[in-house]
């Protein structure tokens, strides 16, 4: 891999990982017109640790919350007053949502960065899942009113978008895409879904990138350090925009763009295109 395929391969890491497109599909697809090989353990481990460019991004974005709630949670531990809080709450709920993901990564990890990333199974889920997205948003409109904000998130919703947060193991799922879809599906309003969709994120993919450290060798550390820094820049501006954007957005705009990259892929596939 060189200078430009880590640049370009940053950009799309920083664009895509928080927008509900799927990241790990684009990155599939970028990686196979760049002519590397997919399922190669560097190029696997390379794409799993510019993602930590991503969440070092919302760590900077979300300093002071972040801040906030883990010294709650930390004092929750020890002094009983500071457990009713919100801040200490959220702590449990990011830890707790965080904790399905990591052992389903763990158990098929062969099979998610293996057989998963063929563009087939990219070009079927980005597909597939639109009409999940499109059926959240419109089970949201019906209850507008009732909806909840991120104070009154539960237990109950981190355990729910923690578990439909494996689906998005799936290449062309979007792991945003499959929170924010189960945050409006339990009753949370579109923002507090969203940012919990971005903290939930946090754990996993910090994980997932020092896991795969080890392996990204092959690559040399100067691409895959210009990969993680390109990554952290256009991730933080992408979470910028799209914090703004599901305020007064579904998430179904992004529904037409995923549907027809997913049909452009099938149908380069289905005329002789390598799926993997």
């Amino acid at each position: 891999m060189n200078y430009l395929d880590a640049v370009i391969l940053g950009v799309v890491e920083g664009l895509t990982e928080f927008l509900p497109v799927s990241s790990t599909g684009h990155l599939t697809i970028a990686e196979k017109l760049l002519g590397l090989q997919v399922d190669a353990k560097e190029v696997t481990a390379f794409t799993a640790v510019i993602q930590v460019g991503a969440i070092a991004a919302v760590l900077v974005y979300f300093a002071q919350d972040i801040g906030r709630i883990a010294k709650a949670w930390l004092l929750g531990l020890a002094k009983p007053e500071y457990r009713g809080t919100y801040d200490h709450r959220m702590g449990w709920y990011i830890i707790v949502g965080s904790i399905p993901i990591g052992i389903v990564g763990l158990a098929f990890k062969d099979l998610i960065t293996g057989d998963l990333r063929s563009l087939w199974v990219v070009g079927a889920a980005l597909i597939l899942w639109s009409g999940v997205m499109l059926y959240a948003e419109k089970q949201a409109a019906r209850s507008r009113r009732d909806q909840r904000d991120e104070q009154q998130l539960t237990m109950r919703d981190a355990i729910v978008m923690g578990l439909v947060q494996c689906i998005a193991l799936v290449p062309g799922v979007s792991r945003s895409g499959a929170t924010i879809s189960a945050g409006l599906l339990q009753g949370l309003d579109r923002v507090a879904a969203t940012r919990m969709a971005f903290f939930l994120g946090i754990p996993s993919l910090t994980a997932a990138g020092l896991y795969e450290l080890k392996d990204v060798s092959g690559i040399g550390v100067g691409p895959t350090v210009v990969g993680t820094l390109i990554s952290f820049v256009v991730a933080y501006v992408s979470v910028a925009w799209l914090l703004k954007f599901v305020a007064h957005h579904s998430i179904g705009k992004f529904v037409p763009y995923r549907v027809a990259l997913g049909v452009v892929v099938l149908v380069a596939l289905a005329f002789g295109a390598s799926a993997t």
